[in-house]
């Protein structure tokens, strides 16, 4: 109650500085992304699958960028620290420009799902992610082949491209699963995080997935566009991209940012959600 008084006797200017201020409630982010997950589950499949194209196609500039700080920092001890900047690139334009990126689906889509369980929308969801990752698979080859051409990039770059991809070629099933999954958990973040971060989402988006880079963590779609560029350049084969790759690291990615990070918030707010529908049911 004192808060309260104290409150209502401030100025109405310091009043909405104050509430301008104060940070968004976990029920109020749930429900902020549950409606951009109901828009996302009722767009039409034509923009999914564009969406889902341009997705895949510009994440691919964090493999091309992260190869090419590798490049000029060479056998550098700051190596690591400098060349993960680049793996940035193409998250910050495919979040910020709202792409559907398949590791953000995860949170986006399940919590609508979770407010409000029935078979039809789980077959929307289904349908969201199966859309999403094939085309931000295709983007990726796509992507992945343009980089491919003699005509493309230079030698050194393709070079450097080809020393990148290495640390996925050579990872294991149980491996990709394993680091998928901080990945995972660390996309859902951004999502999380983004209604308080209105005015620094480039700075938060740039700061998580850096450490993805720099911890060596594995994302499913980036990861399929360094696999392809060795497929093409026939240091890997199909059974790598799909069996030690694609399918492992996808579990790992889907593992930690709906089985563990989107069921834990949700858990969080589940009993002010259960308090908010009885307060409406008897109004």
């Amino acid at each position: 109650m004192e808060n309260k008084d104290f409150v209502s006797e401030l100025p109405k200017n310091e009043r909405l500085v104050l509430h301008e201020h104060a940070p968004l409630p976990p029920r109020l982010i749930f429900n902020i992304i549950r409606e951009e997950g109901e828009a996302e589950l009722k767009r039409p499949f034509q923009a999914l699958v564009f969406s889902g194209l341009a997705a895949g196609i510009l994440v691919s500039f964090s493999f091309l960028f992260r190869s090419i700080f590798h490049m000029h920092m060479g056998d550098s001890p700051m190596e690591p620290l400098v060349s993960c900047l680049g793996y940035t690139v193409g998250f910050i334009i495919v979040i910020l420009g709202r792409m559907q990126l398949f590791t953000e689906n995860p949170i986006t889509t399940i919590i609508p799902l979770l407010s409000e369980w029935s078979w039809t929308r789980f077959c929307e969801v289904v349908r969201l992610w199966a859309t999403v990752f094939l085309f931000n698979i295709i983007g990726t080859a796509i992507a992945a082949v343009f980089y491919s051409s003699p005509y493309t990039l230079s030698p050194e770059i393709e070079a450097a491209m080809h020393e990148v991809a290495v640390n996925v070629m050579h990872l294991g099933p149980l491996e990709n699963i394993l680091r998928g999954i901080p990945a995972g958990i660390l996309i859902a973040a951004i999502v999380w995080i983004s209604p308080q971060t209105k005015y620094f989402r480039f700075v938060m988006i740039m700061f998580l997935v850096y450490f993805i880079a720099l911890g060596d963590f594995a994302h499913v779609v980036v990861g399929s566009c360094e696999m392809a560029f060795e497929v093409i350049a026939n240091d890997a084969d199909f059974f790598d991209y799909f069996f030690r790759f694609l399918l492992p690291c996808g579990l790992g990615n889907i593992i930690g940012g709906t089985v563990i990070f989107t069921l834990l918030v949700y858990y969080q707010v589940s009993k002010e959600l259960i308090v908010g529908k009885a307060k409406k049911t008897r109004k």
